[in-house]
């Protein structure tokens, strides 16, 4: 016997089905789990107009359930005679049970009576009729809406139900509404109901009419679709799974739609040309095999509509677009885009921090500061910086007014017609990455070294007006920007101060109204960063204790913090490792105690210790040495050196004597060494 649950509703926003079907399936799994409710398997599955939950060989009714309910102790219970006391006889009565049928258990607080208490499982359907609302009632949306005088929310208007267990219908009522077992085809094609016998009828009968219900279907469909017709004209589509993703969410029944455009548009910039038809009408682009943009276009209609009409008003919208982006771009290039600079006075970047003139000028300081703290060559930092001029100019362009996700990729085609140089274009368009999660960091150090100058600003700047984010909130999209700067980091090995990079982007705000100062600022930006990290490195496979340790001692130049996780998990298990880090927690335990810092040669008495504080002053500064170069892994290769005399002297030396000058100078040394060790990390949080 198998159950289904359809909700049928107006058409949904694309985006709100994948994340629906999620937490359908997962509410329901929860669900039947919890209610004691076997089955086989459970799956959802949406179209624009449904969402519907199906279950193979579900129970007829639930699990019965045995329950141990913990009473008085043995003693309080029974007598010396063994017969119950009146606590006892109290216990049963309320439990509903005789008070022969208690037991004595042994727990860890001693012996005492339990009553098992069977409840006998109930028949599945009228469990469905009681959660089926509520698991309904339990679904999420970005933008739930009310309709009518009803007070339930839910994505869009809820049309109908249908609930089957087996060939009876389960009856509930939601909004005012029951369920049956009709449901129905694609809109203004199939105006009769479909009715449904049993579950098991859900998708063949839907398929008659046109309806794929299985979103996964629909998404192989149009890719295959998409594929040959791009075949048949020469071409091919790249993979964009956002793309399919969304046209699979538009259509019950995709039908391919193959339409052209004049090739004078193909002198414009690909992007201008891409952007209206992905990301304004869900066109797939179809694309030469040698790279180059064809005038041609994919679409998807829902259901057996007319291909050529549908066409042809496609082909209408598609050729309007156009025509204004061609407008825009010739507008737009009729002065440079270094003339444009002036007119981002007229923009504000954010109520108290000045226009986003200000913020050019801001973020060329900042990339000439991190080209020297970088030693990058000096036509590197001269690129940086011209591209940090012009990097905002394209904001007030007439295309970008009309296609904000253009941004950057403008300012770089704009900046090409000016005879720019190359490095100067790609570090434009590449400034604003990466934008999304998965997205590339700039490829090019002038683009890099903007990228993140741009994103401390906006950082730096939000934290001192005190607009940082919440746990629910970021509408700055603060965190994006920090782990951005993070990937950027990482993937050109970028070794420089975060804590000196944030005062030059906070003194570049000295003419404004702050609401917190440099260290709160800096502090608060140091835990943030941290936090961005930590996630970056566990997502990478890191073990959570590792990366604590190499957080812990320092995230200011975060190539070190990398640095040390690499070498201390290439060490972790070795035996040298093992054993040095039995030392180094002995010695860290010991210094806590230790009141002085200097080391008196003269106050040594052991020839355990002689031996230990020789090879530490052989040793120490070549360690030292090597770890301030984020050379962690050799560094702890010569830390072995301390394994031999460490034993020796915690086997031979008594450090806490009563001699108080002898203790403090043995304290002193376990202070000296246990300190310098923890240039590696903070080794206390490694579990071992």
């Amino acid at each position: 016997m198998d159950f289904l649950l359809e909700i049928g509703t107006e058409e949904l926003p694309a985006r709100f089905v994948t994340p629906a079907i999620a937490q359908f399936e997962e509410l329901g799994e929860s669900a039947l789990r919890s209610n004691r409710i076997a089955f086989k398997r459970l799956a959802t599955f949406a179209t624009p107009r449904r969402l519907a939950l199906y279950v193979w060989e579900i129970g007829k009714q639930q699990a019965d359930l045995v329950e141990e309910v913990k009473g008085p102790s043995r003693k309080a219970a029974f007598d010396e005679q063994g017969h119950p006391t009146r606590a006892a006889e109290g216990f049963a009565r309320s439990q509903g049970v005789p008070v022969t049928e208690l037991v004595v258990q042994m727990t860890s607080g001693g012996e005492y009576v339990f009553a098992k208490k069977r409840l006998t499982g109930r028949e599945t359907k009228q469990v469905l009729a009681e959660l089926i609302p509520g698991l309904i009632g339990s679904l999420s949306f970005p933008k739930p809406m009310r309709w009518g005088d009803r007070e339930i929310k839910f994505a869009r208007p809820i049309r109908w139900f249908v609930c089957l267990l087996g060939q009876d219908v389960v009856d509930f009522e939601f909004g005012q509404l029951h369920p049956d077992r009709l449901t129905y085809g694609i809109r203004n094609f199939s105006r009769s109901p479909v009715v449904l016998a049993r579950p098991a009828d859900y998708f063949k009968k839907l398929s008659r009419v046109g309806v794929i219900v299985e979103q996964t279907q629909r998404r192989q469909l149009i890719w295959q679709q998409a594929q040959d017709a791009a075949a048949a004209v020469g071409g091919k589509v790249l993979p964009n799974e956002s793309l399919l993703e969304e046209v699979a969410n538009l259509v019950e029944y995709p039908t391919l739609i193959c339409g052209s455009f004049d090739p004078r548009f193909l002198k414009l910039p690909p992007e201008v040309v891409i952007t209206p038809m992905q990301d304004h009408q869900r066109y797939f682009p179809v694309w030469s095999e040698g790279g180059q943009l064809l005038p041609r276009f994919l679409a998807f209609a829902n259901g057996p509509v007319n291909p050529d009409l549908v066409r042809s008003g496609n082909e209408k919208v598609l050729r309007a677009r156009l025509y204004d982006a061609e407008f825009f771009y010739q507008e737009d290039i009729k002065s440079p885009l270094a003339d444009k600079v002036e007119r981002l006075r007229e923009i504000v970047f954010l109520e108290g921090l000045g226009t986003i003139y200000d913020k050019a000028q801001r973020i060329q300081l900042l990339t000439h500061y991190l080209g020297n703290a970088l030693k990058l060559t000096a036509k590197q930092r001269q690129d940086a910086e011209r591209a940090a001029l012009l990097a905002k100019a394209d904001l007030v362009t007439s295309m970008v007014y009309e296609f904000p996700e253009l941004q950057g990729v403008m300012g770089a085609a704009y900046a090409a017609v000016d005879k720019e140089k190359n490095e100067v274009c790609q570090a434009i368009r590449e400034h604003y990455q990466p934008r999304f999660a998965g997205d590339e960091p700039p490829a090019g150090n002038p683009g890099a070294l903007l990228a993140i100058a741009d994103k401390i600003d906006s950082l730096v700047g939000c934290f001192a007006l005190k607009l940082e984010p919440t746990s629910s909130q970021d509408p700055y999209a603060l965190r994006r920007q920090a782990l951005g700067i993070c990937h950027i980091v990482m993937a050109h090995r970028f070794n420089f101060s975060m804590q000196r990079l944030i005062e030059q982007a906070y003194q570049g705000f000295g003419q404004y109204r702050l609401q917190a100062s440099l260290d709160d600022v800096a502090g608060h930006l140091e835990e943030f960063f941290r936090a961005r990290l930590r996630n970056l490195f566990m997502d990478q496979g890191y073990s959570y204790d590792l990366v604590e340790a190499a957080l812990g001692s320092s995230s200011d130049r975060i190539i070190a913090a990398d640095k040390r996780l690499q070498a201390l998990k290439a060490q972790r298990h070795t035996p040298e490792f093992e054993a040095l880090m039995t030392a180094y927690t002995r010695a860290a335990n010991l210094a806590r105690h230790a009141t002085i810092s200097r080391i008196d040669q003269a106050l040594f008495v052991e020839d355990g210790e002689r031996s230990l504080y020789q090879t530490w002053s052989r040793i120490k500064k070549e360690i030292t040495r090597l770890a301030q170069r984020d050379q962690i892994e050799r560094a702890l290769l010569v830390a072995a050196a301390l394994l031999e005399p460490m034993g020796r002297f915690f086997e031979e030396v008594l450090v806490m004597v009563d001699d108080t000058a002898v203790r403090a100078n043995r304290l002193a040394l376990l202070k000296d060494i246990s300190s310098t060790l923890r240039l590696f990390g903070d080794l206390d949080k490694i579990v071992r």
